[in-house]
């Protein structure tokens, strides 16, 4: 692959919940640590988690929040229980080289590369089975602007 020097490492997992307070309670139950501060709510509920551990980072979004880095999942409401399975990459480019490659290989596009709010290159596609695969460079200060309103 052109431009790739280096493989894609899983660092992320992410759920999406219908309803995320649910969510994290469950998975507070089942024993994980989700501390207070590391949930983003605004005046319409929590919308994106974090749990605490090692290697591979666990995030909680909202279904109402997951349109804003998925434009593919814009005005479903059947996003309850999805996943994405979540890799980083060693630069912007890479992101959309990958991107490129992997969809002109036919496979579906669901959020063509753009920078997300959280500064970083990012894109998402689908494996075979329809699982959201996330690609995303290294968070860059110049990238960041301010959260979408959910």
């Amino acid at each position: 692959m052109a431009g790739s020097e280096t493989r894609p490492v899983l660092d992320q997992v992410n759920i999406i919940g219908s309803d995320l307070e649910a969510t994290l309670a469950f998975y507070r139950m089942l024993g994980l640590e989700i501390r207070e501060e590391r949930v983003w709510r605004t005046e319409t509920g929590a919308h994106h988690a974090n749990a605490e551990g090692e290697g591979v980072d666990l995030d909680f979004d909202s279904s109402r929040f997951a349109p804003h880095f998925n434009a593919a999942w814009a005005g479903h409401e059947d996003l309850a229980g999805r996943a994405i399975v979540g890799f980083r990459v060693s630069t912007s480019d890479d992101v959309d080289a990958r991107y490129t490659t992997l969809t002109a290989a036919g496979h579906r596009g669901l959020q063509p590369p753009f920078d997300a709010f959280w500064g970083a290159r990012y894109a998402i596609v689908e494996d075979p089975d329809g699982l959201a695969v996330g690609i995303m460079g290294p968070v860059e200060s110049a990238r960041r602007s301010p959260p979408p309103e959910v």
